[in-house]
């Protein structure tokens, strides 16, 4: 039976979710992957009140987890910097890495994974993206013989989680305050709500399955703070609904990267995922599209993809799942201007005569065409909304676009999101 020695650096939810996992399910991991594991130390500043770690010593000093007789740092403390000193002094001294670090990984990839080659040593880090969701070994090993030329979903667990919410008729304030409740959102939810989160893990998808470097260059990254409840009423009258979805796709040369809002149809496989969970569509050319779905945030489900990389570790499976395989490939990056892409746009406007006639005149001048226009009830007095869907035009129309309606005597406020089609 293979045995792997383990120091936990870290000891908030996931530590501590992560050490349960292993003392509470050891017998179904000696059973199924034929693997043990004993933390022999853990690097913790502070205790945790939720998780007693019994006999287990405690380092305070994180860097001395590294100097315990043990086969693999688990890294757990988040953070970019002093996370990368972290694992860079343990690959030096020859000890395999576990991580859940998103932002480490897409900041410090490149650096990080060819050390570790020179060291004769393994860095996996599966539950960097999606938590346990098992899409870093579904890229490498069984789509190895497939060449992947789109990756689409959502994939922040938070994001999805108030969107869902907001779906059934949540405010975006409330929602906010459940998920940070609930654990899902950390106290300050920039990272998730802006968007960042979601684009570092598209980035790293990215780099596993075209062979790009880490970090990619600078793509277009979009929040979902402007999404207002009423959008959700608005898409689902007209087929859709609205979700946060990264992207990811080559054609040729090009390599398409962005993260961002986006309506999809009512009736697609991302549609239906709903609360934390994340989804993923990935088109190969040997098999087609290929739909994978889970839990996207909490201590067990990322407990479950730190534990799958200890036991292909233990078991000597950790094959090449570097980013690029060592073969960097050279694409550049489509700049969003040059995207062509449908849009919704909600537009507020007087209630009087001419008003839809100004609007389609104006689009029609700038050669954007509308798939469908319609005007509801009145949201007060002499005030109503008018929605449309365009037809797919160049991205660097719509900035002008969006400033001429404006312009228009009769509009008074426009929102508009990005449509993705299949």
């Amino acid at each position: 039976m293979e045995k792997l020695k383990v120091g936990i650096c870290g000891w908030g939810n996931v530590a501590t979710g992560l050490f349960n996992a292993l003392k509470n399910n050891a017998d179904i991991i000696v059973s199924n992957a034929g693997a043990q594991f004993t933390v022999s130390v853990i690097g913790a500043r502070r205790d945790n009140p939720k998780c007693d770690p019994g006999s287990t010593p405690i380092e305070r000093d994180i860097f001395d987890v590294i100097n315990h007789d043990i086969d693999v740092v688990v890294e757990l403390i988040g953070g970019v910097e002093v996370a990368r000193e972290l694992i860079i002094r343990s690959i030096k001294n020859k000890k395999h890495v576990v991580t859940a670090n998103k932002a480490v990984i897409y900041n410090h990839g490149d650096e990080i994974f060819k050390l570790a080659k020179e060291n004769g040593v393994k860095v996996l880090f599966e539950s960097a993206v999606c938590a346990g969701t098992p899409i870093i070994k579904l890229l490498k090993e069984e789509l190895a013989a497939n060449r992947v030329s789109k990756i689409s979903g959502m994939l922040n667990g938070t994001s999805n989680f108030i969107l869902s919410n907001m779906e059934e008729g949540a405010e975006f304030d409330s929602t906010l305050e459940l998920a940070q409740k609930e654990g899902y959102a950390e106290p300050d939810p920039t990272f998730d709500i802006e968007g960042m989160d979601a684009a570092h893990k598209i980035g790293i998808l990215s780099a596993l399955a075209f062979g790009t470097s880490l970090p990619p260059k600078d793509f277009y990254v979009e929040g979902i703070t402007k999404i207002e409840k009423s959008d959700f009423i608005y898409a689902m009258d007209m087929g859709y609904t609205v979700k946060h979805l990264a992207v990811a796709k080559v054609d040729e040369n090009l390599l398409e990267l962005r993260a961002h809002p986006a309506l999809i149809k009512l009736d697609s496989h991302l549609a239906n995922l709903k609360g934390v969970r994340n989804g993923i569509e990935i088109v190969t050319d040997l098999i087609g599209k290929i739909h994978i779905a889970g839990s996207g945030a909490g201590q067990e489900s990322t407990a479950s993809g730190l534990i799958s990389d200890l036991i292909n570790l233990a078991n000597t499976k950790a094959l090449n799942n570097q980013p690029g395989n060592n073969n960097i490939t050279s694409y550049k990056v489509s700049e969003l201007s040059e995207l062509v892409l449908q849009y919704y746009f909600y537009i507020e406007a007087e209630d009087k005569p001419g008003v839809m006639a100004s609007i389609t005149s104006l689009m029609a001048s700038k050669q954007v065409g509308i798939e469908s226009i319609v005007q509801k009830e009145e949201l007060d007095e002499n005030c109503v909304p008018i929605i449309l869907i365009t037809d797919p035009f160049k991205e660097r129309d719509h900035s002008e676009l969006h400033k001429e309606l404006l312009t228009l005597e009769s509009v008074k406020n426009i929102r508009s999101i990005r449509i993705e089609s299949n």
